[in-house]
């Protein structure tokens, strides 16, 4: 029985693992705990197996190890992103967005949550925090939705899968933490993201547009006294137009100096132009913009300004992701100083959650670190990477397995748990079938999201039930008696939403094409078209560079040509071939000298 254990104590740690999370044990104490106690089992019966290479001098490198979380430069934008979306929340931000774009989208059926969406998406790319988003969304959209008559599991599907947007979209804490798990880029992390969020909106965007026709009175459009910006979608067509012709003409003028950054440049400035016309003709009163135009210009720049100052500085190479959050956190900082609303309590507010998660982050890695070194001292992750090459289906049994496992975790660990426990025995076998870690990062984070969506550990369900009213209410706007929104009402909204992740995850699996882009074109270059010269040696030939080649005296060997009658070059007479002697050096010209005696006693002479 012990020589049993002693040669499956890799799996039957990783059990053990899974037991202590189950039983609620705080994870980073789980991790610690679990990796101290099979340490010490590891080296008493190290003697029985060879794949158990643990000795009490191993633990003299925890320092390190710890010192190495503490040092790591990439988790220093946690922090930054973190405190930015807090502040963000506080500033009004959400609450500008949702009215406005609630207003410009209100006229047709599902409006809000199309708006719930968009306004989620954004927020995604500014705060990259799922609990600020549906809180915030939760907080302002609901009550609004409930009042005009929404099925209340759409509203609050929406509203939960909206805010998990956080965590694909950049900057997501779970792309940040991801790519340090993997050994990859943040930045190319980011980019990889980027077209599978997109795309992951647009697919929420389709479900409430089918939803739209099948249960028509499900989303109603806004009455036309809840329109209190009147309508003008014109003049903001107008307007973006002109503004998408000057970030042409930028574009097209910037394009012999800037190359490639020539496009988010131009765009840059079309923006800006767009953006100075809006409050000249807002506060001058000279009304050429409907109020509708002006307020979404006003209120949907800033925080596009936001996105370019964080991401758009890290996708031209001018910031890392660490600088660019905190620049981002300055920004949200400006943003809620031009609204009147930075005050200490705001600050001391997102100052203690950053401190919070911070923390919690950090005593995770440190668990991990003590769970992962016992784990590599039993040869745990290549018992692991065995297990999944082995993998019926090759490449695609692997990614099958894989997220099947990564969904079923997720319904008991949240991102942060799975990101440092699991993405760290899976990279390895990865990245031995030939998979692009990048790749692999943005699918796991894509399949984590449901980690938010499913109880009963879904904590955008958690932060949504929250705020959602609880026992029936009086609006205040229609004078009708509201409904609360029960528990199971929550749960149940979720569902599609997490099937469409699942076909999210499915969609990147057969597109991998959404992420690779990363890399880039390039040139294309064809082996067979390489060709090598070796630089000539002659005195005019001008080889390595330099005029007359290596300006060899007589010119290259390779150009000496054999005897003929006629003159050239004649071959001397072949030297003795006793190797034994110093060649000798006399008289005039190379001649060769006849072999001077054996005596080596004496040195040789030249005459």
């Amino acid at each position: 029985m012990i020589e049993f254990i002693a040669e499956n104590l890799a799996p039957i740690m990783f059990a053990s693992l899974i037991v202590f999370l189950l039983l609620g044990y705080p994870v980073a104490f789980s991790l610690a705990a679990n990796g101290l106690l099979f340490f010490i089992v590891g080296v008493e019966l190290a003697p029985l197996s060879d794949s158990i290479n643990l000795s009490w001098p191993l633990l003299n490198a925890l320092p390190d190890r710890f010192w190495g979380v503490m040092s790591n430069d990439t988790l220093l934008a946690i922090p930054f992103f973190t405190f930015m979306g807090i502040v963000l929340e506080k500033s009004g931000m959400a609450e500008d967005l949702l009215d406005t774009i609630g207003q410009l989208f209100g006229p047709i059926r599902g409006g809000l949550a199309y708006a719930v969406i968009f306004v989620g998406a954004l927020l995604a790319a500014t705060t990259g925090v799922v609990a600020a988003s549906v809180i915030a969304m939760g907080l302002i959209s609901l009550p609004i939705m409930l009042r005009y008559g929404y099925d209340r599991k759409v509203a609050s599907g929406v509203i939960a899968a909206s805010g998990t947007l956080a965590q694909i979209i950049p900057p997501s804490l779970v792309l940040i933490v991801l790519a340090d798990q993997l050994g990859r880029s943040v930045g190319d992390m980011y980019a990889g993201a980027l077209i599978p969020g997109l795309v992951l909106t647009g697919l929420y965007m389709i479900y409430i547009l089918i939803m739209t026709i099948l249960k028509r009175d499900s989303m109603p459009a806004l009455p036309l006294e809840a329109r209190t910006l009147g309508s003008g979608v014109t003049s903001l067509a107008i307007a973006l137009a002109v503004a998408a012709g000057i970030a042409y003409a930028a574009h097209v003028y910037l394009s012999p100096t800037q190359g490639e950054n020539a496009d988010i440049l131009g765009a840059t400035v079309g923006v800006a132009f767009i953006y100075v016309v809006a409050l000249a003709d807002k506060n001058l009163k000279i009304n050429a913009m409907s109020r509708l135009a002006q307020q979404v210009i006003i209120v949907l720049i800033p925080p596009l300004a936001l996105i370019f100052l964080v991401l758009g500085t890290i996708f031209l190479g001018i910031a890392t992701p660490t600088e660019g959050g905190a620049m981002g956190a300055v920004g949200a900082l400006i943003m809620a100083a031009a609204k009147g609303r930075l005050h200490m309590d705001v600050v001391r507010g997102a100052l203690t959650a950053t401190t919070r998660l911070s923390a919690f982050v950090l005593f995770i890695l440190i668990g991990a670190r003590v769970f992962s070194l016992t784990f590599y001292g039993v040869n745990g992750h290549i018992w692991v990477e065995h297990l999944l090459t082995a993998m019926p289906g090759g490449e695609v049994g692997f990614l099958i397995a894989v997220n099947a496992l990564v969904f079923f975790l997720a319904f008991f660990l949240d991102f942060f748990e799975l990101a440092f426990i699991i993405v760290p025995l899976l990279a390895p076998a990865a990245d031995k079938l030939g998979i692009d870690l990048i790749w692999f990062g943005v699918l796991l984070g894509i399949n984590m999201q449901t980690s938010f969506m499913h109880p009963p550990f879904g904590f955008a369900l958690f932060y949504l039930r929250s705020v959602a009213a609880k026992v029936p209410y009086l609006d205040k706007i229609t004078g009708k008696t509201i409904q609360p929104v029960t528990t199971g009402q929550i749960y149940w909204g979720a569902v599609p939403f997490v099937g469409i992740q699942i076909l999210m995850v499915a969609l990147t699996i057969m597109f991998p094409q959404m992420v690779m882009h990363y890399k880039g074109t390039g040139a294309g270059v064809d082996p067979n078209t390489i060709k090598i010269e070796v630089p000539g040696f002659a005195p005019g030939g001008g080889g390595l560079g330099l005029p007359g080649g290596l300006q060899l005296p007589g010119g290259s060997p390779l150009d000496q040509k054999p005897a003929n009658q006629g003159g050239g070059t004649q071959p001397q007479t072949a030297p003795s071939n006793d190797l034994s002697q110093p060649p000798s050096f006399g008289g005039t010209g190379a001649q060769p000298q006849t072999a001077p005696s054996n005596d080596l006693s004496q040195p040789p002479s030249f005459k």
